[in-house]
C-alpha cells in the first residue's frame, strides 16, 4: 500500500461545516490535502490543521469545468462535499447539487481517478418533490455514471460546532418565545455527530470501505423534531410555549419568509428564515433504512462507532444560555 502521506486528496467545498472537519481528519490521516474553493483566501484558516505545506487552498467553481480539472490534476483521490441548505441568486439545487456534483465527477473520471466520495444526504430520491432532495440524487447518479467506484455517503442532520441546526434552533429560541413544531414536531431524525461523518469519509479515501455503494450515516438515537427542540431548550436553560404548525400552514409561513429574504436584499436572520423546501424534506423522516441496515450501509457497518448528541452539543450550545459558560453549574 502507497503511504498516505505520498497521496493527494483534493477536496472541493473543504471550507465549510463538515468539509474542515474531513481536511483535519485527512491531514491525520497524512494524505496531503488541496483544498478546493471558490475563495481560497477564506480557507487559510485550515493551514494549521496540518503539517507545514500539507494542506493549501487553491480556486475552483463547479460552474467552471477547467477550474475544476485544474483542481483535480495530480490527484490520487477526490471528495466532493459541496452543498447548499437553499437556494440564493445563481447557487440553485440543480446548479450545485446535481450539474456541479456531474462536472467533479466527469473531471475525476477524465483523471483516470477510481477514488471518488460524493456527499448527498438521507432523503435523496429522484422522485421527491422536494428540489434539494431530488438534486442529491442527480448528483449521486452523475457520481456513479461517471465513477463506479465511487462511494455516496447520506448523512441525516449533522450536529457539531458549526452546525446549522441545533445552533439555529437554541438561536431562535434566544430571541423568540414560542418555538414552532412545523407538522406538530413528528417528524423524526437520527442526527450524526461531524466527526463520524469525516470519519466515514476517510474510510471511503482509504478505500477500506465497499465501493461504489451508497452508505447512510445516522447516529446512535432516532429523536422526533419536538424531542430535538425540547433538547435544545433544557440545554440552553429557555422555557418557550411549543406551538404545533400544520405543514399547511408552514408551506404559507415559509412563503412569507423567502419574500422577506427578497425583500430585505438577503439580511433576514438565517434562524427566522424556512423555504418550502425545507418544509417538504420535513414531511418526511430522516433516518437510517431498513434496507441500509441489513447490508452493512452504515457507520457501524463502515466499523465506526456513532456519538451521541449528549456527549457534544452542550460543549458549544452553552454560550447560548443567558450567562453562557457562567450557568454551568445549573446545568451540571
Amino acid at each position: 500500500m502507497i503511504p498516505t502521506s505520498n497521496q493527494l486528496v483534493t477536496v472541493f467545498g473543504g471550507s465549510g461545516f463538515v468539509g474542515r472537519h474531513v481536511v483535519r481528519a485527512l491531514a491525520r490521516r497524512g494524505y496531503r490535502v488541496r483544498v478546493a474553493v471558490r475563495r481560497p483566501d477564506l480557507a487559510l484558516f485550515l493551514q494549521p490543521l496540518g503539517r507545514v505545506g500539507q494542506i493549501h487552498s487553491v480556486q475552483a467553481n463547479l460552474r467552471y469545468p477547467a477550474s475544476v480539472e485544474a483542481a483535480i490534476q495530480g490527484a490520487d483521490a477526490v471528495v466532493n462535499l459541496v452543498g447548499i441548505l437553499a437556494e440564493d441568486g445563481r447557487q440553485t439545487f440543480d446548479a450545485v447539487q446535481a450539474e456541479g456534483a456531474r462536472v467533479v465527477a466527469e473531471a475525476t473520471a477524465r483523471a483516470g481517478i477510481t477514488r471518488l466520495v460524493q456527499m448527498s444526504a438521507l432523503g435523496a430520491d429522484a422522485d421527491s418533490e422536494s428540489l434539494y432532495a431530488r438534486s442529491k440524487a442527480a448528483g449521486e447518479a452523475a457520481a456513479f455514471a461517471a465513477v463506479p467506484t465511487a462511494v455516496a455517503l447520506r448523512p441525516s442532520i449533522v450536529f457539531g460546532p458549526e452546525d446549522s441546526f441545533f445552533n439555529r434552533f437554541a438561536a431562535l429560541a434566544r430571541m423568540s418565545p414560542i418555538m414552532p413544531l412545523i407538522g406538530g414536531g413528528e417528524t423524526r431524525f437520527q442526527p450524526v455527530f461531524v466527526g463520524d461523518v469525516a470519519e466515514a469519509v476517510c474510510r471511503a479515501v482509504d478505500q477500506t470501505i465497499r465501493p461504489g455503494v451508497v452508505y447512510e450515516c445516522g447516529g446512535p438515537e432516532v429523536k422526533t423534531f419536538r424531542q430535538i427542540i425540547e433538547y435544545v431548550l433544557a440545554v440552553t436553560g429557555r422555557k418557550r410555549l411549543l406551538v404545533s404548525l400544520p405543514f399547511g400552514v408552514a408551506r404559507a409561513q415559509a412563503t412569507v419568509t423567502e419574500a422577506l429574504k427578497f425583500i430585505t436584499f438577503g439580511l433576514l436572520p438565517e434562524s427566522l428564515l424556512i423555504t418550502r423546501d425545507q418544509v417538504r424534506l420535513l414531511e418526511h423522516d430522516n433516518v437510517v433504512s431498513d434496507a441500509a441496515k441489513a447490508e452493512g450501509r452504515t457507520l457501524e457497518g463502515m466499523g465506526v462507532t456513532p456519538e451521541i448528541i449528549e456527549a457534544v452539543v452542550p460543549s458549544y450550545l452553552y454560550r447560548f444560555r443567558a450567562r453562557g459558560q457562567f450557568d454551568a453549574s445549573k446545568f451540571a
